[in-house]
């Protein structure tokens, strides 16, 4: 076991590939919280919701370990869930059903290129200000979510869409200390502060009867067989639907490889050209992970940044991710208690995963027009129309426009050409109501 996983090249021992582990279990466990209340809102119920989330980051943390033997954690993405649940279901009024016959068909072609090299070569022609405005842009869209669903923002009127909440209300209150709470603990770098912080407000909810109480803590998995299978694929082949299988595909091949090289940094995995060697092996469990996701019964699945805690705590090697997918089979039997928690608890959650994910904005060049146009338009649009992939595709079809326009083409990447056009298509087939 040592020798197939490379513990003394690596300097790994299973002391500490157990506490890495642990780790990144504790700060990625919110997911099994925060994912099936995204997608209630979606119309899939919350309990087999949960068991589905389950499910996939077992089998995806799992296959990473014992394949791609890296140390990262695998499960439903934040930000494609909320795509899903509210532009998706919500705006557009597709059923959860055709939504997840997108994500396996999305799934299907991250096998498919990825076998070929084209994910790779697409993500690299994606450029750098871009992928920073897609962090930015999907983080003040969960944050918006996050203050709608707590209360502490509340739809307002013609003229004035939004209004602040009544922050005399208990569960707007409870939501606040959530926020706080939160904070604090990530401020102290106190490991798994995100589902400690979600665990203390739900149990503040509880006690002072806010929220109902769970009924049990412990119990058999709920039947996951009304959403087990349920996908509708010839549903998700349609014309009208390529704009949801564009922005779900673009939005997870850009996740998988902005997280896959900031944690395998911080895990000192890279080569000496800054590459991550055999790379196409976890962005091969990534896309399977995904196509499973949808079989079960939820959004897009892939590598956790939240997996760098795991590696901070010693985690080198795969060993550490099985570990890991373990303990995810095991929150199995605690559904009573995750599918209660109340969105005072967990949208707190969503608040604070927004801030964290505004960190790239440094990365923009705010003096660079030909850069920071397409990049503002990104995150502005991300953020005012409600949908991520209106945001995304506008910056794709702006950034040659104006690179060819203050004669810097040069600094176009070829697949910025074919991902223009395939946005150019996705405006085409949109389906405006």
């Amino acid at each position: 076991m040592r020798g197939y996983f490379e513990f003394d090249k690596r300097g790994a021992t299973y002391s500490k590939e157990i506490i890495g582990g642990i780790t990144t279990f504790v700060t990625t466990a919110y997911i099994i919280i925060v994912n099936p209340a995204i997608l209630e809102a979606a119309g899939i119920p919350r309990g087999p919701s949960t068991i589905a989330t389950i499910i996939t980051a077992f089998v995806g943390t799992f296959f990473m370990g014992i394949y791609a033997k890296r140390p990262f954690a695998i499960a439903p993405y934040m930000g494609e869930n909320a795509f899903i649940a509210y532009t998706v279901c919500g705006i557009l009024g597709y059923s959860w059903q055709t939504a997840l016959g997108a994500i396996f068909i999305s799934g299907i072609l991250f096998v498919a290129l990825t076998l070929i090299g084209g994910r790779k070569y697409l993500a690299e022609a994606i450029p750098f200000s871009l992928k920073c405005s897609f962090s930015v842009g999907i983080g003040l869209f969960l944050t918006f979510i996050g203050l709608n669903e707590t209360g502490i923002v509340k739809l307002g009127v013609e003229g004035a869409p939004v209004a602040f909440g009544n922050i005399s209300y208990p569960g707007v209150l409870i939501a606040i200390f959530g926020v706080v709470i939160i904070t604090i603990l990530l401020l102290k770098r106190v490991p798994g502060g995100m589902f400690i912080g979600i665990i203390a407000t739900a149990v503040l909810a509880f006690s002072t009867g806010t929220s109902p109480l769970p009924k049990g803590i412990i119990s058999m998995p709920p039947d996951i067989s009304e959403i087990f299978l349920k996908l509708d694929i010839r549903g998700a082949l349609t014309w009208g639907f390529f704009s949801v299988v564009l922005t779900v595909f673009v939005m997870d091949f850009v996740d998988t490889m902005g997280t896959l090289i900031g944690v395998s940094s911080l895990a000192g995995l890279l080569d000496e050209k800054g590459n991550l060697p055999e790379i196409e092996k976890p962005m091969l469990v990534d896309a399977v992970s995904t196509v499973v996701a949808s079989l079960v019964g939820t959004t897009t699945a892939g590598c956790y940044i939240e997996s760098a805690a795991g590696v901070e705590a010693g985690a080198k090697t795969g060993f550490s991710a099985i570990i890991t997918s373990l303990l995810f089979l095991s929150a199995m039997f605690f559904s009573p208690f995750l599918t209660a928690i109340p969105a005072s608890a967990y949208g707190p959650a969503l608040i604070i995963v927004g801030f964290l994910m505004l960190r790239p904005v440094v990365g923009i060049k705010f003096d660079d027009y030909s850069e920071l146009f397409p990049s503002a338009a990104t995150i502005a649009l991300m953020s005012f129309t409600f949908n991520i992939g209106i945001g995304m595709t506008a910056g794709f079809i702006l950034y040659p426009i104006l690179k060819i326009a203050s004669g810097k083409a040069k600094e176009v990447h070829g697949g910025m050409y074919i991902l223009a056009v395939l946005s150019l298509l996705f405006y085409i087939f949109y389906p405006y109501s």
